[in-house]
């Protein structure tokens, strides 16, 4: 898929224009990394890692309640993402992975800590979490894609011609809609728009988006959730019951491979548990972290 500007994108995301927003940057391999690291500095660490669409603002309200219980946050935007740059590159597993282990090295965060991930967010914390698992205390997997069959639609963007149309003439129609079955609540739906759509006038967003749909693996991951399962990281499961996007009936099938030790659903809510309910995910974090801590001892 070839890199492109799309309709809608009339900014550059560049040293000078990141000095007029908020939260920190760091150069790493592949590009410049938007993160906040914040909370009690004595506080646990946990990292939180995004899904498809979303940036680190997206964690805010989870965040300071997690702060309130004493644990310390790291949040950032995958490339493509926020106010990550938008990298001339493949936007497959690989990359996500590589930028969230160089990001926990380049800020010296190498102690044990607790990562959670949100939609295709958590095939990104269980593939680094097999990678680091004797750094991570616990794994908090939230509306996990991953279970599903690629559908037909999704098929089509294996091709890269197709891929590159349909980015470039339907990509933001369709980044829209996507967007709109996130939240059962309008409100909560028109803020989600707002905060994904604002970063979406930088050039090369719809690129990464659609680079990600076709080169992510997001279908069919069952394996790696089995892989997940068996390293023996204790791992809590949070499902919201309408979920429209990653449906809850494959909630049996999750348990079955992860073999969670806490699965909760969370009621009248969708896809988007940490910003439709962050108090109840933040607290299931809390004492899901403090249940935990002695895991690894004798």
């Amino acid at each position: 898929m070839r890199y492109f500007v799309g309709p809608g994108e009339d900014r550059t995301l560049d040293e000078e224009m990141r000095r007029e927003l908020r939260g920190s940057f760091v150069p790493l391999t592949d590009g410049t990394t938007h993160y906040e690291l914040s909370g009690p500095t004595d506080g646990e660490l946990a990292v939180l890692v995004g899904g498809l669409t979303i940036p680190l603002f997206y964690w805010d309200d989870v965040a300071s309640r997690l702060h309130a219980d004493g644990l310390r946050t790291l949040t950032y935007s995958a490339y493509g993402r926020g106010y990550s740059d938008r990298v001339h590159a493949t936007y497959g597993e690989a990359l996500f992975v590589r930028q969230l282990a160089e990001l926990m090295a380049t800020l010296g965060l190498k102690h044990p800590h607790h990562v959670v991930g949100t939609s295709m967010g958590t095939l990104i914390a269980m593939a680094y979490t097999g990678r680091q698992a004797a750094s991570v205390s616990t794994l908090t997997v939230l509306g996990p894609a991953g279970l599903t069959r690629r559908p037909p639609p999704q098929q089509l963007l294996r091709s890269g011609l197709v891929a590159d149309f349909v980015a470039r003439r339907f990509g933001r129609r369709l980044l829209e809609g996507h967007l709109r079955h996130n939240v059962r609540d309008p409100e909560q739906a028109a803020a989600l728009a707002a905060m994904v759509l604002d970063a979406y006038r930088y050039e090369g967003s719809l690129y990464a988006l659609f680079s990600t749909l076709q080169n992510f693996p997001l279908y069919s991951r069952h394996e790696l959730f089995r892989r997940t399962g068996n390293l023996g990281v204790p791992t809590m499961l949070i499902w919201g019951a309408d979920d429209q996007v990653t449906p809850i009936a494959h909630i049996d099938t999750a348990r079955a491979l992860l073999q969670p030790r806490r699965t909760h659903v969370i009621t009248e809510c969708g896809h988007m548990a940490p910003l439709e309910r962050p108090r109840d995910v933040a607290d299931l974090l809390a004492s899901f972290a403090v249940s935990q801590n002695d895991w690894r001892q004798p």
